[in-house]
């Protein structure tokens, strides 16, 4: 009698085992959802999808289990909330082998530096609202997996319909993929939201258990804040920028084009009790700059979800300007930056276009600025046969400087 062996993935190939990898490598039939399928394109065995009807799926297996290799892979440990005992009560104890893995529950205790013995842990995948509710009238600390029918924005929804609107949520969405995103969140912005279908939402009912506060520093590392697809100011280049405004406290800065907020949290480290505000037009873009807000708890950060320049008009004149983005709206930003800035204010504009940093550098001097350009090229060491080697980021140019004295 052949052996069904039932392999948890972990939060993907990554973590499997070199015995796990054996077994599958030798499977004859592989048996799992279309996403544990993709794992293995080239695999030779005969593929099947374990789809919305998995009981029929699994007592098909029956009588090819007599003759072949069967395995079935699994998402974390089949053991829990996973195929494990549907397997064994379908296909029989004695036949089934289960291979256990890290937890997504595991994996996200992990990333958030934060104990899960003390939480309670339910799946709403295929469930109604039932084990959320119970888990809410004791723990301090929940811990849920979700399916399309209960997604995070409704947790979200459901728990202010019940009066919670002190929580907090964590929705940690594709653990251990590429695309991996940490996200805090209050309720009504998690509710407003969508995410990927791969998640985790934990749940604090209170603001004190939050490890979300975390210790804002000079020189944040990239992958510290929220960012759309590695569209941040980089380490080197922020600092950079922030010597270049030659911030003081109590000065009022513009971020505009603001992207992550990543200058403009910095700069609130050097501002005292200034302020910053962070201009972003685009709508996710601007939640990601709250996100951070709310990660770091800093309180002069304001985030202006608008288009620049338009929505400058209803800011303070600033002492300080720093332009990320603009696009085909630079000029009129650089028209309203000027026009505003009060005396003695600077301004740094940072481009990465060879036809932006003539726009910016032409229309700054036909003005009269006083004006310096700084190109960047930074590289950084990556590993490499044993080694290490160079590899460069793109070059950017910061272009600061003030109006002249008349």
């Amino acid at each position: 009698m052949n052996l069904v062996n039932v392999v948890g993935l972990g939060m993907g190939p990554a973590d499997l085992t070199p015995k796990a990898l054996k077994i599958i490598r030798e499977a004859q039939v592989l048996v799992g959802g279309r996403r544990h399928l993709n794992y293995f394109p080239d695999h030779p065995g005969e593929k099947i999808i374990l789809g919305k009807n998995p009981e029929e799926t699994l007592a098909a297996l029956l009588p090819l289990v007599e003759t072949r290799k069967v395995v079935i892979l699994a998402s974390g440990d089949p053991n829990y909330f996973g195929i494990g005992p549907l397997a064994t009560k379908i296909l029989g104890p004695a036949r089934v082998v289960l291979h256990p893995n890290v937890t997504a529950v595991q994996a996200a205790s992990a990333r958030l530096k934060m104990a899960w013995q003390d939480a309670a842990v339910v799946s709403l995948h295929g469930r109604g609202w039932e084990e959320l509710a119970a888990a809410l009238t004791g723990a301090q600390k929940i811990m849920a997996y979700t399916d399309p029918a209960h997604p995070p924005e409704a947790v979200a929804r459901f728990l202010l319909d019940r009066g919670m609107g002190e929580a907090r949520l964590c929705i940690l969405e594709n653990l251990g993929q590429e695309d991996e995103r940490v996200s805090w969140l209050q309720l009504e912005e998690a509710g407003a939201r969508q995410f990927s279908p791969l998640n985790v939402v934990v749940i604090l009912k209170e603001a004190s258990l939050s490890t979300a506060s975390e210790t804002l520093t000079l020189g944040m590392p990239e992958e510290a804040l929220a960012h759309d697809a590695g569209m941040i100011t980089k380490v080197e280049v922020r600092a950079a920028a922030l010597a270049k405004l030659r911030l003081q406290p109590g000065l009022i800065l513009w971020d505009v084009g603001a992207g992550s907020g990543s200058v403009g949290l910095e700069a609130t480290l050097l501002l005292g009790g200034g302020q910053v505000f962070a201009v972003e037009r685009d709508p996710a873009r601007a939640a990601m700059i709250r996100e951070n807000r709310e990660r770091f708890g800093v309180p002069n950060l304001k985030v202006v979800e608008a288009a620049a320049p338009e929505c400058l008009a209803g800011l303070p004149d600033p002492d300080r300007v720093f332009v990320g983005g603009g696009g085909k709206r630079l000029e009129a930003i650089l028209e309203e930056a000027s026009r505003r800035l009060r005396p003695g204010g600077r301004m740094v504009v940072a481009v990465t276009l060879l036809e932006t940093l003539e726009l910016t550098r032409n229309w700054l001097k036909s003005r009269g600025w006083q004006m310096e350009v700084v190109q960047l090229q930074v590289s950084r060491d990556r590993p490499l046969a044993g080694g290490a080697y160079l590899q460069a980021l793109n070059p950017v140019w910061l272009i600061s400087g003030g109006l002249a004295e008349k």
